[in-house]
């Protein structure tokens, strides 16, 4: 069986082109047009997708964390606060999703948990992804599930007893499977790259990337390793407030990755031994003995 599901139009998997998320998050910082930028930026550097966040504060906040408080751009808020002021509504997404569909952009979210999972349906997205805190959270799991489109699973701060128990509720058929580890930025000594080998020993479906290391280097050495879809968050100014902006790519460094990524699936090749007809001239002026 091909290890490859479909997003849209587009199929992922071996065999196929990375398919390359650009994850906005929460770096717009509750700024609709600020998200239009980003979009922008994205599309400019010639990803394949982008990616929101969408949660409902009050459920993805531990109840000890809610009212922990915080300097913000708006003031010093409690962390719930906070969440409420970086989480894009309705209005928002319906803008977000018109904006998209005239660039003929594919977009969809990570959803926190199962309300976010009912308000995206609507939207009708190519997929669902399961952030890293969310893995353990089997409800959500089997919500996303049930909606029939594909689930990418992200694995961060997560054991691979945690991964085996998420992919028995949601099955292989619709899965890829993110290798990433959780902290921002990650020491490359953290990243752990090997693990997407193991992940591809473990599980039939196709294994992917999702990365928040300083530089591009890891995500272009997770595709050689077989990661069919790399995600990295992408910000116009890594100084920005923001949790995740110092592990995101600003706009020319994004284009970059993109382009050292198609250079590196062509490079990959086939793994077949050939001699190549460019080779030629060089096997008839270099090659004294015939073999």
């Amino acid at each position: 069986m091909a290890r490859e599901i479909k997003l849209g139009d587009r199929l992922v998997g071996d065999g196929h082109p990375t398919y390359i998320v650009a994850e906005i998050g929460i770096n717009h910082n509750g700024d609709l047009e600020l998200g239009k930028r980003l979009i922008d930026a994205a599309m400019l550097a010639g990803v394949d997708a982008v990616k929101f966040q969408k949660r409902t504060p009050e459920l993805c906040v531990p109840p000890d964390q809610q009212g922990k408080m915080r300097e913000t751009p708006w003031g010093y808020l409690s962390y719930l606060e906070y969440r409420h002021k970086v989480e894009f509504g309705e209005q928002a997404y319906r803008a977000i999703d018109a904006y998209c569909r005239e660039r003929r952009l594919t977009w969809f979210v990570s959803a926190w948990d199962e309300p976010s999972v009912d308000f995206m349906q609507p939207f009708d997205p190519v997929c669902f992804k399961i952030p890293s805190a969310s893995l353990t959270d089997h409800a959500l799991l089997r919500r996303a599930r049930d909606t029939g489109r594909p689930v990418i699973l992200s694995t961060g701060m997560s054991t691979m007893e945690q991964i085996e128990s998420a992919v028995q509720v949601l099955g292989t058929e619709n899965l890829i499977i993110n290798h990433a580890t959780s902290s921002y930025p990650c020491e490359p000594r953290e990243l752990n790259l090997r693990t997407i080998s193991t992940l591809r020993k473990q599980f039939s479906c196709p294994i992917g990337y999702s990365g928040h290391e300083v530089g591009l280097i890891p995500t272009v050495a997770a595709v050689t390793l077989g990661a069919c879809m790399v995600e990295r968050h992408i910000t116009l100014d890594r100084a920005m407030w923001g949790s995740d902006q110092a592990a995101s790519i600003e706009p020319g460094g994004f284009q970059r990755l993109v382009k050292y990524l198609r250079v590196t699936e062509l490079a990959l090749g086939d793994g077949v031994k050939r001699v190549y007809d460019s080779e030629q001239a060089s096997l008839r002026k270099l090659r004294r003995i015939d073999g």
